[in-house]
């Protein structure tokens, strides 16, 4: 029976399997180191520092999060200022012993950062492993290479600053590695008195599996010191007093071939396939043997079948230096040898050289990134695919061995080609600003001015249409100005600065832009957290006091503080400093613009990602105040979108077109979009509605599962919805049942709402993993938490249209480049078509968000109804029982999750229950009639001569394309479209819709409200400017103020257009008249068209008329564009 499972078991256990990712068996490292040195009577501590950055940009925080078990095993934790001062750091934990100063007997360092962050400290890595380790100590340099830039700007590979650095380093193949070579590194690291370094890719990082920790109780084998002949008593370890020559002397002659030794004593590059026949072998090392494991298995080659075959596979897990005598050893007997790495090549040079000078006869043909004839084999830029190792692999097989059955997987692949060729994905799903994100206003720019781009979130900036271009990397923001400014035709420019930035590195850039006497203004974001990364605190003296009296100190001349609240900082005020609200945003900018020499903006507003999390945690107050958007009044111009930047102004599809509507879910209320000019705006003080979990669903049955050798699960979600949550629950699972799996989350920019998804694999309990990726085709189901993702090419390149079954969730989640694009068309059906054309079967369609939005009041939750449905079709091969348990072991919001889960199963069992009713039910097509029949009784409503208008007007247009072919779309648009135009949504209209929608769409939010307000811009105030948009200012009104004025303004319609109508002589009244007069007139002149012209015409028209949206400056805009456009 197994031990009772918990959350603490990847620290705590000591025995048996444990589910552990990537990113955490970081973690449980120097606790199993630290229990290593007590068995060996070592009173040790461990010093741990680096720089957050993906793909370790979670190991700070998982390192906090396990605070006590560290703290238990002397183990320190202190998060470095940059990568360069954390290696210096983890430097001096090797220096504390000299001269009896020490606490313990040694103390074992990890230094840690991103590929950049290694090319930053190759300094002061340079010095440290000169200097050494100390014989107790031993240290780790963990890189973590973001191969394909997915959240890098710039694809990076660490193996050739590592050898620059002279530093060896070992490079796991999975999850199962880290800690075994970690163990190792750190114990090569004491015995040569190198640092030594260890490559984690983001596919190792960010995967989780099953790991038995019995592969941490290995012996290791300290070589003899018969390896170093007339070295052998030359001290290796750290020395209290050294000179330089004689740091180099010893790492050149004696520490990098100890490393060497100790690689070769513990195997740490090892033959796993030889026999008597082999002539063909691959050698390869950290994920690509993974994946060449994988590629193997596609291609139906076991080991017995690799014998026949005559293919040999060598694993290295220290690429640098290589290890000399298994290489020969290995190669020997063979005619060719493939080298499988990723980016430039290394391993293959070092293969070459050393077989150089070897027996000549015994040297096979070594090719890797081209072959035999120079031709390119394994690409050498960005990641390197499982597809093309597979094809790759097969291809110098079959050229080695004729296998018939080779050759079929060849042509297999030529088809596969052309087929995936076909496959375009409809529509992207792009990351973007959170929403409420302050960089949704701190990166606006004044009109004809630019910015630089930033690093992290204000990277994004850079592809907004903002006025931002160009970045560079961490630390060198507004710098490149300093090489254009003389020769520019500008004078002055903004940079994009964050606030970990900043702490990182940002000041020096600043430095030298006043060193330079440039005419800059750097704008620094303060939002209380290293965003991009995970939200980590910024940490003391880095807040916008300090910011600002570090600026004042360093001779910057003026500044602006932007915030919510001005007065938090009227302290700081001086002539040199000012505090004004964040609504000055362009003001401000173009004042300092103005400013000789280098200026700074301050914009304060904490991340809305971290807003959300101290929220949940009831560390931030959550204000009550929500904000509607009235339907009836929204034109769907988009312009909250365009001013508030933000994703949470989600579309809303209606019998009168495409409006606007408030996620609620996602909101995380800065209220920047009521700065749209738009009177469809209200706020209140409202709770959501309490839903009740009720199961007043059927009975469940448990579904029948066949089981396989390997179930392979493409997950697909959005960035910050809780998707990945599922792939970890999954894994759980498996483990509970005593399944082996892994799961490997592919996030990039997840937090940004951008594309994420997982790759899951659930073995059976004789078969073990090797990639974490799904091969070619190879995938059983995919749960297409956003169909959007599924279409994704390389998600597409794992689907089979012979084996892959699909579940769906139908309800449209809205793309980002909705912002600026109104009108875009979401492709749903096109989406669902291709998901559909690549899979074997299309199991189950479902609305999930919209099922747990209404039924449990949480969308986020529909991730667990996707789950549930899955599971009910029978094609998650888990029972019940493990699944719940899973659920409830991850304790965040378990109850709601375990009824979002039987939901899902419902639906799958019987839709047609009585709770998903309105779910099934979809809007038909109206037909013209019905379309006719509403706006005549709208327009009864709205004015008797409105209404003989629009009926003139119809018969007539309906006359004019009576004789066209396919005419009755268009005249259904017609008559949309005449409504719209003879409807005018003047002051009466607007008080009408908020007299009968408002308070009637509070109350469907919450069951009590109170400090209901509008946001009105009247035209009698329009000279009032907003400071922000330079537009009218829109006014806030309480309902008390505002509700009496409605229904006033509503007893006096019947004076609409009369001469006693102040209202007709607004602006927006006379451009509402004109744009119908003209319309008319266009359509009169149309009538003289001849048949067969008219109704190409018509559409022509329609298509400029829709386009004119909006109310006061928003619509003049659009009207212009119109006029212009004519025909």
């Amino acid at each position: 029976m197994q031990d009772k499972i918990s959350l603490l078991d990847k620290y705590s256990k000591r025995d048996g399997s444990i589910f552990i990712s990537g990113v955490q068996s970081l973690v449980r490292l120097p606790l199993i180191q630290k229990d290593k040195d007590l068995s060996n009577n070592l009173n040790t501590a461990g010093f741990i520092s680096g720089y957050k950055g993906s793909p370790l940009g979670g190991y700070d925080l998982e390192l906090q999060r396990a605070q006590n078990f560290l703290d238990e095993k002397s183990i320190f934790h202190q998060p470095g200022l940059n990568e360069e001062i954390a290696a210096t750091s983890v430097w001096g934990s090797q220096q504390g012993e000299f001269l009896g100063r020490g606490k313990f007997d040694g103390v074992f360092g990890i230094w840690y950062g991103k590929g950049p962050g290694v090319d930053r400290a190759m300094d002061a890595l340079k010095h440290a492993n000169a200097a050494g380790s100390s014989q107790h100590g031993g240290v780790l340099a963990v890189a973590g290479d973001d191969h394909g830039a997915k959240s890098s700007t710039l694809p990076h590979q660490s193996d050739h600053n590592f050898i620059s650095a002279f530093i060896p380093y070992l490079y796991p193949s999975g999850v199962n590695d880290i800690i075994p070579y970690g163990l190792l590194g750190i114990a090569m690291s004491r015995f040569s008195g190198c640092w030594i370094g260890m490559k984690i890719v983001s596919d190792v990082a960010d995967a989780a599996m099953v790991y038995n920790t019995a592969l941490e109780k290995a012996n290791i084998i300290i070589p003899s010191a018969d390896y170093f002949g007339e070295y052998a008593e030359l001290s290796r370890n750290i020395y209290y007093k050294d000179t330089p020559r004689d740091q180099d002397h010893r790492l050149q002659r004696v520490k990098g071939f100890a490393a060497q030794a100790f690689g070769r004593v513990n195997a740490i590059d090892k033959t796993i396939w030889k026999g008597p026949n082999t002539k063909i072998g691959i050698i390869t090392s950290g994920k690509s043997y993974s994946d060449v494991r994988e590629a193997l298995r596609w291609l139906n080659i076991d080991e017995h079948s690799a014998n026949d075959l005559g293919i040999g596979l060598y694993k290295v897990g220290m690429p640098w230096p290589l290890e000399p005598e298994g290489i020969r050893e290995f190669c020997e007997g063979l005619d060719h040898v493939l080298v499988v790495e990723e980016k430039r090549e290394l391993i293959e040079h070092q293969i070459k050289w050393q077989l150089y000078n070897w027996k000549e006869a015994a040297r096979p043909i070594v090719v890797g990134k081209q072959d035999e004839q120079g031709n390119w084999l394994l690409p050498p830029e960005n990641d390197l695919p499982l597809e093309i190792i597979v094809e790759v692999v097969a291809k110098r097989i079959y050229k080695a061995t004729q296998s018939s059955d080779l050759l079929d997987r060849l042509e297999w692949f030529n088809k596969r080609h052309q087929e995936q060729q076909a496959i375009v994905s409809p529509i992207q799903r792009n990351p973007y600003f959170c929403s409420g994100c302050p960089h949704n206003t701190s990166t606006l720019v004044p009109e004809g001015s630019r910015s630089l781009g930033g690093i992290g979130c204000h990277y994004m900036a850079v592809d907004m249409d903002r006025g931002t271009e160009l970045f560079t990397q961490m630390g060198g923001e507004g710098t490149p100005w300093i090489g254009q400014a003389p020769f520019s035709k500008d004078t002055h420019i903004f940079a994009n600065l964050g606030d970990g930035t900043y702490k990182h590195s940002g000041l020096l850039a600043i430095r030298a832009a006043i060193d330079a006497g440039i005419n800059i203004t750097y704008k620094i974001l303060y939002n209380d957290a290293v965003a991009m990364t995970g939200g980590q605190a910024i940490g003391n003296n880095w807040d916008v006091h300090g910011i600002t009296k570090q600026l004042l100190a360093e001779g910057i001349t003026k500044i602006c503080i932007l915030s919510e609240n001005p007065a938090q900082y009227k302290n700081l005020e001086t002539k040199n400093v000012i505090s004004r609200h964040r609504d000055n945003i362009i003001r401000a900018q173009e004042d300092l613009k103005k400013i000789s020499g280098v200026s700074a903006l301050i914009y304060d507003q904490t991340c809305a990602a971290e807003k959300r999390r101290r929220r949940k945690r009831g560390l931030l107050e959550d204000p009550i105040q929500r904000v509607f958007i009235n339907p009836e009044i929204c034109e769907g111009c988009g312009d909250c979108s365009i001013q508030s930047n933000c994703v949470s102004i989600e579309p809303l599809e209606t019998t009168h077109g495409r409006k606007r509507k408030i996620n609620q879910a996602n909101c995380n209320k800065d209220y920047s979009c009521l700065k749209g000019f738009c009177p469809s705006f209200i706020t209140a003080n409202v709770i959501p509605k309490k839903v009740e979990l009720t199961e007043n669903f059927e009975r469940l049955d448990d579904p029948q599962v066949s089981q396989k050798d390997v179930t392979n699960i493409m997950l697909t979600g959005i960035g910050g919805t809780g998707v990945l949550t599922i792939s970890a629950l999954l894994g759980m699972a498996a483990h509970i049942e005593g399944k082996i799996s892994t799961t490997l989350d592919l996030t990039g920019l997840a937090q940004k709402g951008g594309a994420v998804w997982s790759h899951i694999k659930i073995f059976s309990k004789d078969k073990i993993p090797f990639s974490h990726k799904i091969s070619p085709a190879s995938t059983d189901l995919l749960l297409a938490c956003d169909p959007i993702v599924a279409a994704k090419e390389e998600i597409q390149e794992t689907f089979s249209k012979s084996k892959t079954y699909s579940v769906v969730n139908t309800s449209l989640s809205p793309v980002a480049d909705f912002v600026t694009e109104r009108d875009i068309a979401f492709m749903e059906e096109e989406t669902i078509d291709l998901i559909k054309k690549s899979c074997f079967e299309l199991t189950s369609l479902l609305p999930a968000s919209k099922i747990a939005e209404d039924l449990s009041n949480d969308a986020i939750g529909s991730n667990l109804v996707m789950l549930g449905a899955a599971f009910q079709a029978g094609l998650i091969p888990l029972k019940r029982e493990s699944i719940e348990e899973a659920i409830v072991l991850n304790k965040v919001g378990a109850t709601n999750n375990l009824y979002c889960f039987n939901l899902g199963r419902a639906y799958v069992q019987n839709p047609q229950q009585p709770m998903f009713r309105n779910f099934l039910e979809k809007n038909p097509d109206e037909s013209l009639e019905q379309v006719l029949s509403k706006r005549q009784e709208l327009l009864e409503q709205y004015g008797k001569k409105e209404f003989e208008k629009y009926n003139n007007s119809f018969s007539k247009a309906h006359e004019l394309l009576k004789n066209e072919i396919t005419a009755e779309p268009v005249l259904i648009r017609l008559a949309k479209e005449l409504y719209r135009l003879i409807a005018i949504k003047d002051e009466y209209q607007v008080a009408k819709f908020h007299i009968e929608r408002s308070k009637e769409l509070v109350n469907g939010y919450g069951e009590k409200y109170s400090n209901l307000n509008f946001y009105l811009a009247p035209p009698l105030l329009s000279f009032i400017k907003d400071q922000k948009t330079q537009r009218p200012k829109k006014f806030k009104l309480p309902a008390y103020i505002a509700l009496p004025i409605f229904y006033l303004l509503g007893s006096l319609k019947f004076l609409r257009g009369s001469p006693l109508d102040v209202m007709k002589y607004s602006k927006d009244r006379k451009l509402a008249l004109k744009h119908q007069e003209i319309f008319f007139n266009e359509l009169n002149n149309i009538s003289h068209l001849p048949e067969g012209k008219r109704l190409s015409s018509v559409t022509n028209l329609l298509l400029r008329s829709e386009k004119v949206k909006g109310f006061g400056p928003v619509r003049e805009s659009s009207f212009n564009e119109f006029l212009n456009s004519g025909p």
